[in-house]
């Protein structure tokens, strides 16, 4: 009979647990991407938010740092609303305010990249358009 394949950090081989580690995250993006819609609309707007930035010469590393962090916060969300259904299937209140305070912890980061994008990409975008 097959059974759980062994667990990373018990794998005898260590790079084979490393890449059998990687390849479960991969799964996990993946999950995101096909069930989450609000996780593939902040990838598009970091991949724009990019493009936006090589396009100004502006550095993208505050780009790169804040998209990360939005998309990490929702797959963390994503991650809580999961096994918040897997835990109480029906409606409680707790359960709610768990998945309630994951999802504004995302409109937060999402709010203060978008100060980030307006900081970093107004004076450039003024400036190709000559209203600076």
């Amino acid at each position: 009979m097959g059974g759980l394949p062994p667990r990373p950090r018990e794998d005898p081989r260590p790079l084979k647990g490393v890449w059998r580690s990687l390849g479960y995250a991969w799964e996990g993006i993946l999950y995101a991407w096909r069930v989450q819609r609000n996780f593939r609309l902040e990838a598009y707007l970091a991949f724009l938010a990019l493009g936006l930035a090589l396009w100004l010469e502006v550095n993208p590393v505050p780009v790169l740092l804040v998209s990360a962090l939005v998309l990490s916060l929702e797959l963390m969300n994503t991650a809580l609303e999961a096994l918040a259904d897997l835990v109480s299937p029906v409606f409680h209140p707790l359960v709610k305010r768990a998945k309630d305070t994951a999802a504004a912890a995302v409109l937060l980061a999402s709010f203060f990249a978008l100060l980030v994008g307006l900081y970093l990409f107004l004076p450039p975008l003024l400036g190709r358009f000559g209203l600076s």
